[in-house]
């Protein structure tokens, strides 16, 4: 049998000393006997893994609002490319890939239904604002657990590198560093063939020298950026990209914000305002009905109020349920 105490020494032996180990983990806010088997980065992946924020994730949308096709991605699916890329730079810089694994599956735990749509408005709408990173260390911290007890209880590696996936403040460890990088290579590449296949570009409309360098096809371009980070990043102690490879990447993003996220073929004005009115009526309907609450939801209200606990609910639903929901509420059934 191979123990977690074999795994742990493996990590010494054959990991980069820049990368984390999980043996010298800055440890959870409540301690737990150990895995007889896994370390315990892997129990968070695993903890990730098996929670409903996680399993919601496949009916929430990424880009695409009510796409029509089966080869769109989901939040789901972006947050598997973006673990299989991080996984990949973590492997080739010998760094801790199941701590790079765990923050990359629950970087996006957080997220609203109708994707960055969802998080405007609820953030528009709810005091204080909302940003789906921290929503996302509320999940892990708060909302999401097991045999009566408040949230996951994660390591603190493992919520630093979710609440610090994106937004000013880098991950202290070089795994949560490689998710920042590989949550964007992610992001801008597969948002192009979605882009691509739905025809609201055409290949010839991307730039031609961001083409010229990261490559003309979804694999070349993942193959590079990858790659890229991988070369920079060796042996040193901040994960990095070449100058040349990061303006080429920060340039298509900003074509893909003016040609894609803001089209209206992507996201028509009569859908934004359907999302816009979905979210604001369900938010304002539990303000005032608590008692609709799911138990579990209701129990935190003493303690978070109950302005946060109806942003927590509204923000766990997925695009389909928040559509039902709103139906169920608010159209008479003799007009369904």
């Amino acid at each position: 049998m191979i123990t977690r105490e074999d795994l742990e020494k493996k990590e010494f032996e054959y990991l980069s000393p820049l990368a984390a180990k999980s043996a010298e983990s800055r440890g959870r806010v409540m301690e737990e006997e150990k895995s007889q088997v896994r370390t315990e980065y892997q129990r968070d992946r695993d903890r990730i893994i098996h929670s409903k924020s996680f399993r919601r994730l496949m009916h929430k949308t990424q880009v695409f609002l009510a796409p029509e096709g089966d080869h769109f991605r989901t939040r789901l699916t972006h947050t598997i490319e973006v673990s299989q890329i991080a996984r990949t730079i973590a492997r080739g810089l010998a760094l801790n890939e199941d701590l790079t694994e765990a923050i990359a599956l629950g970087h996006d735990l957080g997220h609203t239904p109708f994707g960055h749509s969802g998080e405007t408005i609820l953030n528009n709408i709810h005091p204080g604002g909302f940003q789906h990173n921290v929503q996302s260390l509320r999940v892990v911290e708060v909302l999401e657990g097991s045999k009566g007890k408040a949230g996951m209880n994660l390591t603190a590696e493992v919520k630093d590198g979710i609440v610090n996936h994106t937004g000013p403040t880098k991950p202290f460890t070089l795994e949560g560093q490689i998710v920042r990088f590989s949550d964007r290579i992610a992001y801008i590449n597969h948002d192009i063939d979605d882009a691509l296949r739905s025809g609201v570009i055409k290949m010839e409309d991307l730039p031609e020298d961001c083409l010229a360098v990261l490559g003309n096809t979804h694999r070349q371009r993942i193959d590079t950026l990858v790659m890229d980070v991988i070369v920079n990043s060796d042996g040193q102690p901040v994960i990095v990209m070449s100058d040349s490879c990061q303006k080429h990447m920060d340039k298509l993003r900003a074509y893909m914000f003016k040609n894609v996220y803001h089209n209206e073929k992507v996201k028509r004005h009569e859908d934004l305002h359907r999302v816009e009115i979905i979210i604001n009526s369900l938010y304002d309907y539990y303000l005032d009905h608590p008692d609709q609450l799911p138990k579990e939801r209701q129990e935190l209200i003493a303690e978070h109020g109950i302005a946060e606990i109806v942003k927590d609910h509204v923000a766990g639903m997925t695009d389909r349920y928040a559509l039902n929901l709103y139906n169920e509420i608010f159209i008479p059934k003799g007009w369904k």
